[in-house]
């Protein structure tokens, strides 16, 4: 048994860690929102109530005690998943999540699975096929990575595929009008109307959804697409590469070798870029009117809504450590030498 976790203890260290860095970010979270100038009660209430009737408000939302009780307050509804009510709606900001959340992080994943197919054809595009013109399109798009913000791309997009071309739908929902949303199952609207059987729907999805995908992809994977040709590039001129072509390895053996060496960083950024999108997805979704975290998130902030932006902020965080953690292990599972603590011998 002993020799057992000694084994595994690479990965199920960065499980075991993973509430400690959530409570830390939680703190951060509970004093950098109430660190914004303003009082929420009185922001909610254009300042129209008596002193009395302020007080009673504020104690009513758990904000007239010290700032230690307070945090402790929130800590523990938190350990109990309990993120609090908003104080505009009054519903469960938990409720509001569990709602919106799906459809956002459906949009997030299809946006990272898009960018990973782009960069890894391109990438071989690049490295296998040099003189393509394809390839030097790619290539000068790798150099050029990053210089255009998402939501510049993403303007220009409706400009020209809506506006000027109308190839595109009208960026004023997740479906047309002419649809309702399926019956939630899973509660990611395109999943629902596919495994419901309801076609029209999820076309229409797929094409509301084209355009926002489109612009996660460009604004995002020119980086990664740079990280990985050059790790394409070291990993071919690798004696491990070398030896495999003088063996006569078949070409797929050695192609996949080559990939399996240089993913590992652009693994760990394909993680760093899952906070990206989330970050991104919240702007996209009030650009083309998809609903979501994005416009949750807009209204807490317009309403000064400090229980709503809060549990926002922790979800998003929560979300993003647990990506991130997992890109960590694939990283060190495709490169045992990554393993902190763990003998190359025991990791292979």
């Amino acid at each position: 048994m002993d020799d057992l976790v000694r084994r595994h203890r690479w990965w199920m260290m960065r499980v075991a860690v993973l509430p400690l860095h959530v409570l830390v970010f939680a703190v951060a979270i509970f004093f950098l929102v109430r660190a914004v100038p303003g009082d929420p009660v009185v922001t909610m209430t254009g300042g129209q109530i008596t002193p009395e009737q302020l007080a009673a408000a504020r104690a009513s939302l758990g904000l007239d005690g010290s700032i230690v009780s307070q945090l402790g307050h929130f800590l523990s509804n938190l350990v109990h998943l309990d993120l609090g009510e908003s104080i505009v709606s009054g519903r469960s900001v938990w409720e509001e999540v569990a709602t919106r959340l799906p459809a956002t992080l459906e949009l997030v994943v299809l946006g990272l699975l898009a960018s990973a197919l782009f960069t890894l054809g391109g990438a071989y595009l690049v490295v296998m096929r040099p003189r393509n013109p394809v390839s030097r399109v790619l290539s000068w798009y790798a150099r050029v990575a990053g210089a255009i913000p998402e939501f510049t791309i993403g303007i220009a997009f409706i400009f020209v595929f809506y506006a000027t071309l109308r190839w595109a739908p009208a960026p004023i929902g997740r479906f047309g009008i002419a649809y309702s949303a399926p019956e939630p199952i899973t509660g990611f609207p395109l999943l629902d109307a596919v495994l419901q059987g309801d076609w029209a729907i999820a076309g229409s999805m797929v094409q509301h959804l084209v355009l926002p995908i489109m612009v996660m992809t460009l604004g995002h994977s020119g980086t990664l697409l740079k990280l990985l040709i050059s790790a394409l590039d070291e990993a071919i001129d690798a004696p491990a590469t070398l030896f495999r072509i003088a063996s006569g390895a078949p070409r797929w053996l050695v192609i996949l070798s080559v990939y399996r060496r240089a993913l590992p960083a652009t693994a760990t950024m394909f993680g760093l870029m899952f906070g990206s999108l989330i970050g991104g997805a919240v702007v996209l979704e009030q650009l083309f009117g998809l609903g979501g975290m994005g416009q949750f998130a807009v209204d807490a902030v317009n309403t000064s809504d400090i229980t709503a932006i809060q549990g926002f902020l922790v979800v998003m965080v929560a979300i993003s450590l647990v990506v991130f953690m997992l890109m960590d292990v694939i990283t060190m599972s495709l490169d045992p030498r990554r393993r902190s603590g763990a003998r190359l011998a025991d990791a292979a």
